[in-house]
């Protein structure tokens, strides 16, 4: 039997992987390792690892990097106690592939420790770009270290063959987090708005902004002029979600308590909504502004307006429902959320095609992670040159 072990760190992550893992799960050919870290794991981002319990997943290893601050020194000094950790859980568990997301620390780490360990690791979402954040820099380390690829587009797939990977170990499936808008019963919006208790006669805004963590100190000022416009429009009730945890991801937090605290009309605050809810919201919501990558990989789905604020997300394809805010400033971003709610834009965006794919990723995936051979050919990689 192959045993898969599958690192997960964050709410959102958690989302994109679940029918992969559930798939492993359920596969008599496969044993599932899940190892939980970061977020999951930290009281202050609602310990979510109840969550995944909750859904019925066996955690094989927690990798505790106490994440309990959001400074340069603390996430540097987690990237190294998760070294540690995900060592510890490799010795332990001893996994034939290591399956992991994205583009974030805790994820270099994992897949780092794993080297010595002569494990094949299998990366999902490899080639995309975020120019604006330190996670571009991860994610293309992580592609390098690893040696089976689950591009999400096509040009995403070229991207990991011009890095020198292997055109064999790359495949392209789409987006897995996709498979969750087709196979979950998605609530109403009567459902979700009385479960959220937010009002179901003003329209309805997502908002989820993250630290541009290449840009320095700059979180306070751009959240402000983001909150700024936000209050501006009289007739959108604000749904947020709380940012990663990324450097200066507090004081985005702390600022939107104090506007949804002083603003109790306005809008609201959650810590994590979990997959069910968050894609219920985005199917009745009519606007989400930030720069979260579900705005682009999720958002265009539903045929949902984005107003896609700053550098984060710069470098990524995107579908014709977003709308660039170059800078963060209140005047532009209000004219930008005027565009986003008219009818006229909202119209041109019915029957639009999301080019991260319609579903059916998750299995694909799985289906590959039980055949693909883990011969010497595949573990001592070899710099593909394309002439």
């Amino acid at each position: 039997m192959r045993k898969i072990a599958v690192v997960t760190g964050t709410r959102a992550e958690y989302g994109l992987l679940y029918w992969i893992i559930k798939g492993i799960l359920e596969d008599t050919d496969l044993e599932l390792q899940l190892i939980v870290t970061g977020m999951h794991l930290s009281a202050e981002f609602g310990l979510t690892v109840k969550e995944i319990e909750n859904d019925g997943f066996h955690v094989a290893e927690r990798v505790d990097i106490s994440l309990s601050s959001d400074t340069e020194d603390a996430i540097s000094t987690c990237m190294g106690r998760g070294m540690i950790g995900f060592a510890k859980a490799y010795e332990k568990l001893r996994p034939d592939i290591l399956l992991v997301l994205g583009d974030r620390f805790e994820i270099l780490s994992a897949v780092a420790a794993a080297v010595p360990f002569r494990i094949p690791v299998a990366h999902i979402h490899g080639g995309e770009s975020t120019e604006g954040i330190i996670d571009e820099l991860f994610r293309h380390a992580i592609t390098k270290m690893s040696h089976i690829h689950f591009a999400a587009i096509e040009s995403y797939k070229m991207r990991i063959i011009q890095m020198g990977e292997q055109p064999g170990n790359v495949f392209c499936f789409g987006a897995p987090g996709l498979d969750s808008i087709q196979k979950l019963n998605l609530m109403s919006k009567e459902d979700i708005s009385n479960k959220l208790e937010f009002p179901s006669d003003k329209k309805i805004g997502v908002v989820t902004y993250h630290p541009v963590t290449l840009e320095k100190d700059t979180a306070k000022t751009h959240i402000t002029e983001l909150l700024e416009a936000l209050k501006i429009s009289v007739d959108v009730y604000w749904v947020f979600t709380h940012p990663n945890a990324d450097t200066e991801s507090m004081t985005i937090i702390t600022k939107v308590k104090e506007f949804v605290d002083n603003n109790t009309e306005k809008g609201k605050m959650f810590i994590s909504l979990g997959q069910l809810n968050y894609l219920s919201l985005l199917a009745h919501a009519d606007l989400m502004v930030g720069n979260s990558s579900s705005g682009l990989v999720e958002a265009p789905s539903f045929g949902l307006p984005v107003v896609n604020i700053g550098d984060r997300q710069r470098g990524r394809i995107r579908a014709k429902n977003v709308i660039d805010v170059q800078e963060c400033k209140k005047e532009s971003i209000i004219v930008a959320i005027d565009k986003a709610v008219k009818d006229d834009f909202k119209s041109m965006l019915k029957g639009m095609e999301n080019p991260y794919g319609e579903g059916g990723s998750s299995d694909k995936i799985v289906e590959k992670l039980k055949s693909i051979n883990l011969d010497e050919s595949l573990m001592k990689k070899r710099f593909y040159d394309i002439n």
